[in-house]
């Protein structure tokens, strides 16, 4: 017990030691995108920790609008819970995940969840908003149909519970290993006893993720003096069963003790490393110890920003940033051993191995993000998509829990790897394989690339949807080959992906000012509808003509050359003016609305600092003011789309301080309108980029000048570099655009 207890505060000092760091974990509220769409995880979890400890409800009602925003398993509106899960998303518009269901009952047995909106038809409890708790790293709420309070932390891989039973009357643990969100089913599970305190076993399934191998394993902390296992089919077991949907009661003396602990690890690999987890992350039994634990954790990650603003604001930038330290997941143990996509088990790996990567969304701004506060981060990141490249031939697109599920469009890995080769962010001996990684998956014959490695459109009718989305994102991503062909010196890949990363001028339709899809004949389709944005059925995705016709955020000039500096302008503010009137059957993502322009979609991201391409960053402050105090709020419907596995929030998170990657590969970030008085970014090597925000407040929203490190910059763009060598910008703000900041031709944003 007292080694147990030295592993453990062993583990906590390095954390101990940021006695600098502030308290900002209360600035974070949980809530914030867990009602409407947003469908953000809320449970106890540790940044980027493979555990994602919290409740899973029955879903209020189910059609496209509804029953999807339970995509997470939990939902603001909902008053009842069926139990507690070990793996949540958070912001996807799929569900899965929701493994390893953990009931603390009492009074008569049950083994079926109960129907939504009636808690007497099975497991499950309806429970009281008053009495729900939720902290960074912690989660607490009475269940008022067993009289058990439950209380929930977790480490990286480790869940930890503790039940209070007001109600001892036969008191058990219920193990769920059928239960599932809609998307997902139990293909074999099962479960055996170790001991009277001890029990392993998995959950392999068919979801989203079309393989999952979850192995677990499960301390309590008094014995079980009944173990009753079930499959589907056979009703009692004894002691070990196998089947699709296996389930475990656990009767233990609660009479006795009314308060039981349980300790929980998962791993992808295997039963003995699960309890190896738990070995190395919760030795003992000190709850409250795990619990600080976990906010030491998350507060010494929100501290990589100081960020200085009324309260309100802070709250929504540190909820933000909290947010966007969700995903990726750790998908290794503690050892380094990892499943790969192959289904290989990989040992002792010398790295941390990352899944649930939502890469079309995340590539815009969430790595750009990261490459300033976690470097390291975005090299494991990188590591971990090359590991994929080599078991899968390709690189991923939104790879989960060592599955590929080639969810959205496009080569969304290559943005963010040649974003990280620009910056100095992959390891030296990793370079060759990331070089081949790009070109090889760029250089596939599916899904349009065939058209595109001959230098032409994709033809919509070689398509059935979106082959201007297709089109238009192939273009970003060859732009990212070509600037790692340049830097390797590869002067012939070089030219020819600069020529690929060109292509999305062949959609362009003069006649109509949009991109358009094109036929094999070389003629525009007809008829052309700019704001039809019918749900993945049209040439785009998620969105329509209007969307799409600015994302081209690789070749902003080029891009007004196509219209002309003029007519740009205008028509960018047609788009931000205009009815947001989207017609029938439209994506719910498209949401947000400001015109056509939709924040709650990522293709969107860019488009307001696109002004800066033109001389008109005062626009750029306008548009981004609106958007981040419409909404970005401290309410649980306070975004207005998926979170998107990070996405949504590092947006916020940025263009808070004032900056975006409108181009998220060139290692430079646009100026746009910042909230704060200051932001104190925090660098390796003690260093530190201090940005300090004069005269800022809701009418001087329009940046008049900027000093950097002493120096006049009238820029309306700066450079990754800079901030990374740490320094000083102050920035000056005033109620009316500036004449000069950014204004002249050598000083925009292209």
């Amino acid at each position: 017990m007292l080694f147990s207890t030295f592993l453990l505060v062993s583990s906590l000092l390095p954390l101990a030691g940021h006695a600098q760091d502030k308290p900002l974990t209360q600035y974070v509220n949980p809530y914030i995108g867990s009602r409407g769409h947003g469908h953000v995880f809320v449970g106890a979890n540790v940044p980027y920790g493979a555990v994602q400890l919290g409740p899973s409800q029955t879903m209020q009602t189910w059609d496209q609008f509804n029953g999807w925003d339970w995509c997470s398993g939990y939902n603001y509106i909902s008053e009842d819970i069926l139990g507690f899960t070990h793996t949540h998303l958070s912001g996807t518009g799929i569900g899965d995940l929701n493994d390893l269901m953990i009931v603390p009952a009492s009074g008569h047995l049950e083994l079926q969840p109960a129907h939504r909106l009636d808690m007497n038809t099975g497991y499950g409890s309806n429970f009281k908003k008053a009495s729900e708790v939720v902290k960074p790293g912690y989660y607490a709420v009475y269940l008022d149909k067993y009289k058990v309070k439950a209380e929930l932390t977790a480490t990286t891989r480790v869940g930890f519970h503790h039940y209070h039973y007001d109600n001892t009357d036969s008191a058990h643990l219920l193990i769920d290993l059928e239960f599932a969100m809609c998307w997902d089913a139990p293909v074999e599970t099962t479960i055996k006893k170790i001991n009277d305190t001890t029990f392993v076993g998995y959950r392999f399934s068919k979801g989203w993720a079309n393989d999952q191998r979850l192995f677990f394993a499960i301390k309590t902390s008094q014995p079980i003096t009944q173990l009753n296992l079930y499959d589907l089919n056979n009703g009692v077991a004894g002691g070990a069963v196998k089947g699709k949907g296996v389930k475990a009661v656990m009767y233990f003396d609660a009479a006795k003790n009314a308060d039981i602990y349980l300790k929980v690890g998962i791993s992808p690999v295997s039963e003995e490393n699960a309890l190896g987890n738990i070995a190395a992350e919760i030795p003992g039994w000190n709850f409250e110890q795990v619990k600080a634990a976990a906010d030491l954790a998350w507060n010494k990650d929100l501290n990589k920003i100081d960020f200085s603003a009324d309260d309100a604001t802070k709250t929504t930038f540190y909820t933000a940033l909290y947010h966007s330290h969700f995903f990726p997941s750790v998908f290794n143990d503690h050892n380094g051993d990892y499943r790969g996509t192959d289904k290989k088990v990989y040992t002792n790996q010398k790295f941390t191995n990352y899944t649930g990567m939502s890469l079309w969304d995340t590539y815009r701004g969430l790595h750009p993000l990261m490459s300033v506060i976690d470097p390291s981060l975005v090299k494991d990141i990188v590591h971990s998509m090359l590991m994929i490249y080599q078991q899968q031939g390709r690189l991923p697109v939104w790879p989960l829990e060592g599955c590929e599920t080639d969810c959205m469009i496009g080569n969304p890995a290559i943005p963010i790897i040649a974003d990280a080769y620009q910056k100095g962010l992959i390891d030296p001996a990793d370079v060759a394989l990331a070089y081949e990684a790009v070109r090889n998956t760029a250089m596939r014959k599916v899904s349009g690339l065939q058209f595109v490695q001959e230098l032409k459109y994709i033809p919509a009718d070689s398509m059935t949807i979106e082959s201007v989305a297709w089109g238009l994102e192939y273009a970003i991503a060859d732009f990212g080959v070509a600037q790692m062909a340049k830097k390797l010196g590869k002067t012939k890949d070089a030219a020819y992906f600069t020529k690929r990363a060109g292509l999305y001028k062949q959609y362009w339709d003069a006649s109509e000012g949009h991109f358009v899809g094109r036929l094999a004949n070389g003629s525009f389709k007809r008829p052309f509808d700019p704001l039809e944005a019918k749900h993945r059925s049209n040439d785009f995705c998620e969105g329509n003509g209007w969307q799409y016709t600015w994302l081209v955020p690789q070749d902003a000039k080029g891009l007004v050359n196509l219209f002309g500096e003029k007519k740009f302008q205008t028509t960018l503010d047609s788009f931000f003016n205009m009815s947001s009137s989207l017609g029938q059957g439209s994506s719910p993502d498209i949401s947000g609305m400001i015109g056509q322009y939709a924040q709650g979609n990522e293709p969107s991201h860019h488009v307001s600092y696109l002004y800066a391409a033109v001389g008109s960053p005062w626009r750029t402050a306008e548009i981004v003011r609106e958007v981040m105090t419409k909404y970005y709020t401290n309410a649980p419907d306070g975004l207005c789309g998926n979170e998107d596995a990070g996405q949504m929030s590092a947006w916020y998170v940025l263009s808070a301080m004032g900056f975006y990657p409108m181009n998220p590969m060139n290692g430079t970030f646009v100026f746009g309108s910042p909230l704060m008085d200051e932001a104190v970014i925090k660098l390796a090597g003690n260093k530190k980029f201090d940005i300090v925000v004069k005269d800022n407040s809701k009418e001087n929203k329009y940046i008049q000048k900027v000093v950097l490190n002493g120096i006049n910059y009238n820029k309306s763009f700066f450079l990754y570099k800079d901030v990374m060598k740490g320094g000083k910008m102050e920035i000056y703000m005033g109620s009316k655009p500036s004449a000069t900041f950014g204004v002249k031709k050598t000083d925009r944003a292209i």
